[in-house]
C-alpha cells in the first residue's frame, strides 16, 4: 500500500445542511459538496440526528418524537443516518467508493483502535474510496458515555470526548496528516462580532504554532456571539482548529454554500489559519 498524505478532511455542520426557511434538507448543497469529494479527501458530515427529526416530522403530520432526549436523540440519528449516506451517495462520481465510517470516542482514546481507523481511511485512499465519517450517535449512550470520559480525564491523559464532529474532524486530521482541514458552516468564517458580517477574520498566521496560537487566544477572547442558537460558536471552531494544526494542517473555515475548490483556491470569503 503506498503511503496515501491525505490532500483534506472536510467536516461539514448540520445546519449547514438544512434550508431554515422551510425545514428541509438543502440538496443544493449535497449536490455541490458530493460532487467535489474524491480519494484522498475524508468527510466528517454532522446532520444524521436533525435529518432524521425533519423525516419524521414529515412522515408524522408534523410531530416530533417525546420523552427522554437521549433516547430521542438515538432514534432520530438512526433513522438519520441512512438518509445522510444515501444523499451524498447518489452525488458522488459513481467512479468512486463511499464508506460509511461511525466512530466514538473511545476510538480515539485508545491507541490499538485509533491506529485500526487509520490505517482503514488509508485503505480507502488507496482503493479509490471516499470515507464518510460520523459520530455514532445511534449507538452511543450518553451516561455510558459521560462515566468513561471522568474515568479517562482522572487518568490525567489528554483525551478525546468528540462531543462536537469539529473536534472529530480536527483528531482525524492529525491521525491521517492531512494538509487541509475544512471546515464548512453556515457563516462566512470567524467573526469578532458573530451579528456583524463586517468583522469577519479573514487571515490568522504566524511563523510557528506557538505565533499562530498566541493569536488564536487573542481572537477567543474577542470573538463575541455564536451564529444560532445552541452553537459553541468561534471560540469551539478556534479550538479545534488549533488542534489540527498542531498537527500539521491548514485550517479554513468557510460557509457551505461556495464550491469547496473556491473555499480552498481563496475565491471566495473565509478564513485561513495557517503557519507561513
Amino acid at each position: 500500500m503506498a503511503n496515501f498524505n491525505y490532500d483534506a478532511v472536510i467536516k461539514i455542520g448540520s445546519m449547514a445542511l438544512i434550508r431554515k426557511e422551510d425545514n428541509d434538507l438543502d440538496y443544493n448543497i449535497f449536490a455541490r459538496l458530493a460532487s467535489e469529494l474524491k480519494p484522498g479527501y475524508i468527510l466528517v458530515s454532522s446532520g444524521a440526528t436533525e435529518i432524521g427529526r425533519i423525516d419524521y416530522m414529515k412522515r408524522h403530520g408534523g410531530m416530533e418524537l417525546k420523552g427522554n432526549i437521549d433516547e430521542i436523540k438515538t432514534d432520530y440519528s438512526a433513522q438519520g443516518q441512512t438518509i445522510l449516506m444515501s444523499m451524498y451517495r447518489d452525488f458522488v462520481n459513481p467512479e468512486y467508493s463511499v464508506r460509511q465510517v461511525l466512530v466514538e470516542h473511545s476510538h480515539f482514546n485508545d491507541p490499538a483502535k485509533a491506529e485500526h481507523i487509520k490505517k482503514m481511511l488509508f485503505r480507502a485512499a488507496n482503493q479509490n474510496a471516499i470515507p464518510i465519517v460520523n459520530y455514532n450517535d445511534a449507538v452511543s449512550d450518553a451516561e455510558n458515555m459521560r462515566m468513561e470520559l471522568a474515568d479517562l480525564k482522572n487518568s490525567n491523559k489528554s483525551i478525546v470526548e468528540c462531543v462536537d464532529n469539529d473536534e472529530t474532524a480536527a483528531v482525524i486530521s492529525t491521525l491521517v496528516g492531512a494538509r487541509l482541514l475544512v471546515i464548512l458552516s453556515s457563516v462566512e468564517g470567524i467573526y469578532l462580532d458573530a451579528q456583524d458580517p463586517s468583522t469577519l477574520v479573514e487571515i490568522i498566521e504566524g511563523r510557528d504554532y506557538a505565533d499562530v496560537s498566541a493569536k488564536i487566544d487573542t481572537l477567543m477572547e474577542s470573538c463575541n456571539g455564536t451564529s444560532r442558537h445552541g452553537s459553541a460558536g468561534a471560540a469551539a471552531k478556534l479550538k479545534y482548529a488549533r488542534q489540527a494544526l498542531g498537527g500539521g494542517a491548514t485550517v479554513i473555515i468557510a460557509h457551505a454554500r461556495h464550491r469547496l475548490r473556491d473555499i480552498i483556491s481563496g475565491k471566495v470569503k473565509r478564513t485561513i489559519i495557517r503557519i507561513v
